[in-house]
Order: C-alpha cells, then sequence, then structure tokens
C-alpha cells in the first residue's frame, strides 16, 4: 500500500511575551531583547501540519482532509486564535512561549485527537522569515 504525506495549512493570531521563569529579568532581556517587552507583542502565525499514512484504497485518502481540518480547529485554533498563548494556555505558565515550544504544544495537542494516520510534521511559521519545524523527536 502506497504511503502518502496530506498537508493542511491555518492561520492564526496571538501574542506572547518571550520570557522564561528560570532566568532573571535582566537575562530574559539579555537573550530575548524588545520580544521580551513586559506587554508581550503579536504574530500573525501560519502553521502546516502534515501527516502521513497508507492510501486507503476505497477512498484514496490517507484521512479526509475534512477531519484533519478539524483537528487543527480543535487543538490549535479554538485554543491559540486571537489568544495571549502565556496567559491562556496552561503549557506556557512555566515555559517561554518560543515558536519552538508551540510547534511541541500543538503536536502533543494533535497527537491526542488525529482518527488515523501517523502525524508527520508540524511546520510553524512565527514570521516570513522565522519557520520551526517539528517532527515529534
Amino acid at each position: 500500500m502506497p504511503i502518502v504525506y496530506l498537508s493542511r495549512r491555518e492561520h492564526f493570531s496571538a501574542a506572547h511575551r518571550l520570557h522564561s521563569p528560570k532566568l532573571s529579568d535582566a537575562e530574559n532581556l539579555a537573550i530575548y531583547g524588545k520580544c521580551n517587552h513586559k506587554h508581550g507583542h503579536g504574530h500573525n502565525y501560519k502553521v502546516e501540519v502534515v501527516v502521513k499514512g497508507e492510501l486507503d484504497p476505497t477512498t484514496g485518502m490517507v484521512l479526509n482532509i475534512t477531519e484533519l481540518k478539524e483537528c487543527m480547529k480543535v487543538a490549535i485554533m479554538d485554543v491559540m486564535d486571537h489568544k495571549n498563548l502565556d496567559m491562556d494556555i496552561e503549557y506556557f505558565h512555566d515555559k517561554p512561549s518560543t515558536a519552538e515550544n508551540i510547534a511541541v504544544f500543538m503536536w502533543m495537542s494533535l497527537a491526542k485527537i488525529l482518527p488515523k494516520g501517523e502525524l508527520h510534521e508540524i511546520v510553524l511559521h512565527e514570521t516570513d522569515n522565522n519557520v520551526v519545524i517539528y517532527r515529534g523527536e
């Protein structure tokens, strides 16, 4: 049976502040610079989710794209869109909301609810120039 990769992209907006509770205020400022501003800042994120799996010989699909869209809505969009990631998502209460940590959070959230197929990759565009790829490793 052929193995196929299926991808869907969504956009969302969210605010955050790069700040680690494990560091002093001076260390946070030195590491994160203007992204450590006490009132935070925002991004228009783009996220691409890639699943892989055997091509179903009857449906011709790895996973119905409608199901992937709904999983992304539940695990990502409803949770993160127009939110302050640090304040509104418990996962970020004790860790910095870097793009890397956001991608890991998305992976953990999606992995719990995908009906079939294997989560292969999260590609998170924080900006046009800053991109994180996470494969669950």
